[in-house]
Parts: structure tokens; C-alpha cells; sequence
């Protein structure tokens, strides 16, 4: 670059840069727009709402609008089309058992072709058959179809195939929160506690399951909340006030008061969005930060969904379930060029949310937000520059409405490449010898990244890769705690109550997050085995060492599932390998990939314990099965109201061959969190996750030839202070 176009083109850079992000300080003359952008079919919890006047000043809106209408598959595993959405829906109209009544469409997604078809598939094929796979409600039961879009049928049709229902649709959200105003006992209750019924949000949250009591019918339970003077309503609880609704009739089945003694916190101090900050945060100021990168970003997408970045290859593609999924992942081998498989898919199957306090409005406060709310239904658009960093590239989720229309969830995914400063590898020499080296080389990863806001919870999801074959999966949790109104102002006994005191009149109640992932691992091919590499403590022999004792890695190759169900020991650690035994280093050593665990929080609840019934998923934070291309959600396909019968746990039981298989890790990432002050009236993100890294895949170093940093080839924004 010439010096003349670098120095022109750094300093529009910064000043854009500085104009857009500002600084920490609230300029009290902004006139940046009001622009969120708001998505009117999202089924989160706390997207029913879209005319609220609370808006931010940061812009949504991350790229021009793409006209999907006219797009075609060019992957087998390529999403559902607008197209062939609206072809399903022409379908199921002329479908005889739904000739009178069009059921209510909770779920339409690819139904993928059977894996060996697409492992043989290349480029340039023929598209393998198309078919979607439909979960519908009609008449309170629950339809699972598959509907075949070559020959405009539909080839399979179960009723009621267990005993859940699908995710909540984003008509039965609208139609449960309008429930309670017309309802004379909980208007009542309302007036008696002096609250205008302007002022409520109500809001529906799963009911889980709870025996036999509350089967047969579809319920939901409705909580409200005070929004006055404040957009952050989850810190204004109407506590104890909650009413079981039956979502097919719209019926009142128990209604429960219990808290009318119990103020309404305060919305002092809760409005969490920049506009309404009106002290300066208490540090030094920060100044603008960016990465520049002149020559664009390294990374390309192909055919829209076909990610090429350094040495890997991979597919993407929103989900409206899972949020994000990564399919048909390989890497470069680093000795011939050769592209070898790594994993063929990966997602976050199940994501389980137990709250902690036995309370009539609390107990059953255990959420899937996966299976009962959709990842995908409930992320919004990421916000550019704070979400996501410049030279992000933006990918769309194309969904289904409840009456089979398609519709756009613009820019839920971003995908851009990450320098913070890490190392990749170093060495220096010089002290002790004569060999004066400073070898180091800069850490450059690529991040595909999706967030959800699940209600009160944001949560985001990270997979980072590395060009030395690494995977990292992170989970981030931010947004709103889930409180409970209290009576109190200061913090009291606190061992009698389900959690701390946060802020005045609200506690933080204790409660757990486990996000289950998917990791089809196929290591060099479809068949692998899973083997346990124990680290055993052993004895020296007398007189052998001065040394008494030592670790020995000891090796296990898992036979059946029941081998591989592991909880994790602080004192009898192992690691998990991954392996293919019929491809071998140079030296003999079968490749593989092991999995490195992060945010091992164990599920503690009982397992006979209904909620823990349900995830029984969480008994072990890894397991390992046989393919099968039904056996994706951990908690079940149908998971609302699910009694716990169709469960990752259900199947591992079969205690099936894995040794030498096609096999699926599976690895529950774990978080407990007693509230603080600190997380009051916006969490601060905490972030955990794992890795996925190769054992004995490459020769050597894959990275060892990788060229360090040059100040020439980077462009340099200086100011007019430094100049």
C-alpha cells in the first residue's frame, strides 16, 4: 500500500471508528437514532412486545437487506429455502388429514440426507433429495411429518410420538400474556396492589413436568411484571402472582396470590441502556480500539454457507433450534495439503436452566430453552462494532412462521477473524547459550458467533479455530437474572432464603445453566473409538528413585456406551481421545482429537427429581453413541412438558457397541451461579467452554512454518498528539 492511500486510508478509518463507538462518556448532546431493530415472529420470552418505546442508540442494521426469495440450495446440508418453505406449506394445505384445519407449524427444518450420501458428496453433484421435517399441533396433538419436496408428498407421519409437545409457538406466547387482563380475580389482585394495568408485561414461561397431574394438556405458566419509569421490567417482579394457563382453550386452571405483602422493587437504577446513564463510569477513559485489516478479511463464503479461512473448511448455517450449526468440518494436513475430516457436525443440542427455590411461583422454574423456546427463534440481530468487531460478515436464519410462512431473522450469526494479542507459539534463547533467538508468532483465530436472548438471559455462543487445528466452543452468559421479590432492604439471615440479596427488595435466586453439545467427531472418517487415558498414581519400587511416587498414563478403549459415561474427578483425572484406529502417524499412534472440558459444574439435583428427569442428560458431563440421525436433541424432539422418555440418557442406556464406529461425543458444559450485587440490573458476561484439540493428528507443529508479523505490513493510525 502507498504511503499516501495507508495515511488516507487509516486516518477515515479511526474517525469513523471514533465517531461510531464515541468513548465511555455519555455525550449529552447525542443525536444517534433511536434504530433497534426489532423481529416480529421471535418466540424468546421477551420479544411479544415489539411497540415498547424503550430503544437503544445503537445501530442494528449490519449489512444491505438480501433478497432471499429467489435462492437455491447448493449444499446437501444447506438450510431450508424460502422457496421450500413456501412449498411445504402448499403441501401440508392439500395434505387430507389437515383438508379442514391448517395445524399450527412450530418447527420446519432441513431433514437431512442420510450421512454416508453426503460424506460421498462433492461439488459439482447432483443435489441429494430435498425433504423437511415438520412439527405441527392440531387438536392438542403432536405431528411429526417428513414431506418430500421432489415429489410434492409426504413420506412419513407420526402422532403424538412422545410424550412432549414442540417448542412453544410465538401465537401461543401472544395468546397466554393477554390471558391474565381479562381474567376478575387477577385484576383484583392487581388493583388491591395498586399497579395500572398500562403498566404490566406478562409473560409466559415454561411449566416443565410434574407428574401425571398435568398430562393431556398443553399449560404454560404467566408471571407480570411492572415496566414503570423502566424497560428493565425483570427487576420489578409482581411476586407471587402466577396463573397456570391451559395454552389450547386459554383456560384459567389455578390461579395463586401469595405475595401481596411483598413491595414491587423500585426501578431506581435498573434502565441498563446507554441513554440513560447519567454519571460517568468511574475509570480512566478508553480510547477507540479496532483491528485494521486493509486487505479484507482472509476468510471466505461460498455458496453462502461454505466457510474457507487458512487451513480449514467448514459449513454454517443458522438453526432455529440449535442457533448454529457447524457441519462437514476439516483441516489442512500441514505436511501434503490435504484436507482431512475433523467432525461432521456440531451444535448445542439442549440447554438446561434449573432455578433453586421451592416456592408455589418458583418451583417449577427449569427451563430448556432449546427445546421448549428455539436458540434460533429467540436471537436478534447482533449490533455491529459491540457484538461483533469491523470486517465481520453477517449470515441470516431463514424460519418458519406458525401458520408455515417463511420469514428472515436477519444477521443472527457473524463470523470474523479474532487478534487480541495471544501467542501462538514462542521460544527465546540467548541466556545460557550462544544461539540469540526471539522466535514468536501472533495468535489469529476465526470466530463464528450467535447469540440468543432468551428472556430475561443472553446467551452467546462462540467457535473460535485455530490454525493449529484447535476448536474452542464457548458459551457466554450475560443479560438479566430471573429475581424474586422480597420484603427486605437489607441483607438478613440469608440461609434461609433461595438467594442473596442483589438490590433492594430483590433476590438473586440460586440457580444452574448446563448446555449439552452435539459433536459428531469423525476423525479421519466416520469410524472412531473413544478411549479413556487415565492418569494412575503408582509407587516406586524401594530403592528405585529417590523419587516415591509417580502418574502413568493408562489407556482404555471404551467397548460399549455404559464405558463411556463419564463424570468428571478432580483427583482421578483422565483425558478423552477421540481416535480412529486404522489411520496412524509416522510413529504408530492412531490420530485423534481429545476433548479438554471447561465449566465442569455438575448437576446436584436428585435424579428422581422431576426437572432432573427431564435432563437426565446432565447425570454425566460426557457421553458417547452410536449415530443416529434421530438421536440430535438431548432432551428429546418433543421436549415441552417431556416426562424424561426420550433423552440422551434414555438411549446411552441401551449400552450399544461404540468401539470403532460411527460415534457422537457428547459434552454438558456447566455453570452454577449464586447471584451478587454485581450482576444487578445487567450481568457482566461470564464465559466458559472446551476444547476440541488434536492427539498425534498432525506429524509435528502444524504452525511451525507459519510467517510471524511484520511492522510492514500493517497499517499504523496515529494521532495528531503523536505525530
Amino acid at each position: 500500500m502507498e504511503k499516501s492511500s495507508c495515511i488516507h486510508f487509516c486516518f477515515i478509518s479511526c474517525l469513523v471508528l471514533f465517531i461510531v463507538v464515541g468513548s465511555w462518556y455519555r455525550s449529552t448532546n447525542s443525536s444517534l437514532p433511536n434504530s433497534t431493530l426489532q423481529t416480529p415472529w421471535s418466540t424468546s420470552k421477551n420479544r411479544i412486545f415489539s411497540n415498547s418505546k424503550a430503544s437503544s442508540v445503537l445501530e442494528t442494521q449490519a449489512q444491505t437487506s438480501i433478497d432471499h426469495s429467489a435462492e437455491a440450495p447448493h449444499h446437501p446440508l444447506d438450510p431450508l429455502t424460502v422457496q421450500e418453505i413456501n412449498k411445504v406449506r402448499t403441501i401440508l394445505s392439500s395434505y387430507e388429514p389437515f383438508s379442514f384445519t391448517f395445524p399450527t407449524i412450530h418447527t420446519v427444518q432441513l431433514d437431512e440426507p442420510d450421512k454416508v450420501k453426503v460424506l460421498k458428496w462433492s461439488k459439482g453433484d447432483a443435489l441429494l433429495p430435498r425433504k423437511a421435517q415438520v412439527l405441527a399441533l392440531l387438536n392438542g396433538q403432536s405431528h411429526v411429518l417428513t414431506v418430500d419436496l421432489d415429489s410434492s408428498s409426504i413420506t412419513s407421519h407420526a402422532i403424538n410420538s412422545s410424550s412432549g409437545y414442540p417448542m412453544l409457538s410465538v401465537d401461543d406466547i401472544l395468546a397466554a400474556s393477554k390471558v391474565p387482563f381479562s381474567n376478575a380475580e387477577f385484576n383484583k389482585s392487581i388493583a388491591a396492589r395498586g399497579v395500572p394495568s398500562s403498566d404490566l408485561i406478562c409473560l409466559p414461561p415454561s411449566a416443565g413436568w410434574f407428574g401425571p397431574n398435568e398430562e393431556g394438556k398443553r399449560v404454560v405458566k404467566v408471571l407480570c411484571y411492572s415496566k414503570e419509569s423502566t424497560p428493565n421490567f425483570y427487576m420489578r417482579p409482581i411476586e407471587g402472582l402466577v396463573m397456570t394457563v391451559d395454552l389450547d382453550t386459554l383456560e384459567v386452571l389455578k390461579f395463586s396470590d401469595t405475595g401481596r405483602e411483598i413491595p414491587i422493587p423500585k426501578s431506581t437504577d435498573t434502565d441498563y441502556r446507554y441513554t440513560a446513564q447519567t454519571k460517568e463510569p468511574q475509570m480512566e477513559r478508553l480510547n477507540p480500539i479496532s483491528i485494521e485489516q486493509p486487505k479484507g478479511p482472509s476468510f471466505r463464503v461460498e455458496d453462502g454457507h461454505i466457510v474457507k479461512w487458512a487451513n480449514w473448511v467448514f459449513h454454517l448455517k443458522a438453526d432455529h433450534r440449535a442457533g448454529l450449526v457447524i457441519s462437514r468440518v476439516m483441516v489442512r494436513d500441514s505436511e501434503n495439503g490435504e484436507l482431512r475430516d475433523v467432525m461432521y457436525k456440531g451444535f448445542a443440542s439442549e440447554f438446561f436452566v434449573p432455578y433453586m427455590d421451592l416456592d408455589e411461583s418458583w418451583y417449577f422454574k427449569s427451563y430448556m430453552d432449546a427445546g421448549e423456546y428455539g436458540l434460533g427463534m429467540s436471537a436478534l440481530p447482533l449490533v455491529p462494532l459491540n457484538d461483533c468487531p469491523r470486517h465481520s460478515y453477517y449470515m441470516n436464519g431463514i424460519f418458519a412462521t406458525p401458520d408455515g410462512n417463511p420469514f428472515v431473522q436477519p444477521n443472527m450469526i457473524c463470523l470474523f477473524e479474532r487478534y487480541a494479542g495471544d501467542i501462538s507459539w514462542r521460544h527465546s534463547e540467548g541466556l545460557l547459550t550462544d544461539f540469540q533467538i526471539r522466535e514468536a508468532r501472533p495468535k489469529v483465530t476465526l470466530v463464528a458467533r450467535m447469540a440468543a436472548s432468551v428472556g430475561n438471559y443472553d446467551y452467546i455462543f462462540d467457535w473460535e479455530f485455530q490454525t493449529d487445528g484447535l476448536i474452542n466452543v464457548k458459551v457466554g452468559l450475560s443479560g438479566m437474572l430471573m429475581v424474586k421479590g422480597s420484603p427486605y432492604h437489607q441483607a438478613p439471615n440469608q440461609d434461609a432464603m433461595s438467594g442473596p440479596l442483589i438490590s433492594e427488595n430483590l433476590i438473586g435466586v440460586v440457580h444452574d445453566h448446563f448446555v449439552t453439545f452435539h459433536l459428531d467427531m469423525d476423525i479421519d472418517g466416520a469410524n472412531n473409538s473413544f478411549v479413556n487415558v487415565n492418569l494412575v498414581k503408582e509407587r516406586s519400587l524401594p530403592g528405585e528413585s529417590p523419587r516415591k511416587s509417580y502418574l502413568k498414563a493408562k489407556r482404555k478403549i471404551a467397548k460399549t456406551e455404559k464405558d463411556a459415561q463419564i463424570k468428571l474427578k478432580l483427583y482421578d483425572p483422565s483425558e478423552f481421545h477421540m481416535i480412529n484406529p486404522s489411520k496412524k502417524s509416522r510413529l504408530g499412534n492412531p490420530t485423534g482429537y481429545k476433548i479438554v472440558p471447561g465449566g465442569t459444574a455438575a448437576s446436584l439435583l436428585d435424579h428422581d427429581d422431576p426437572p432432573q428427569l427431564r435432563s437426565a442428560f446432565t447425570n454425566n458431563q460426557i457421553w458417547v453413541t452410536p449415530y443416529n440421525r434421530s438421536e440430535q436433541w438431548a432432551g428429546g424432539l418433543l421436549t415441552y412438558q417431556s416426562r424424561g422418555d426420550d433423552t440422551l440418557a434414555v438411549w446411552s442406556e441401551r449400552d450399544r457397541s461404540i468401539e470403532n464406529k460411527d460415534i457422537v461425543l457428547w459434552y454438558t458444559l456447566g455453570f452454577h451461579h449464586i447471584p451478587c450485587q454485581e450482576d444487578f440490573p445487567v450481568m457482566p458476561t461470564v464465559t466458559s467452554g472446551f476444547e476440541l484439540k488434536p492427539v498425534n493428528f498432525f506429524e509435528s507443529n502444524p504452525i511451525l512454518r507459519a510467517a510471524p508479523a511484520f511492522e510492514k505490513d500493517l497499517p499504523v493510525c496515529r494521532s495528531s498528539a503523536s505525530s
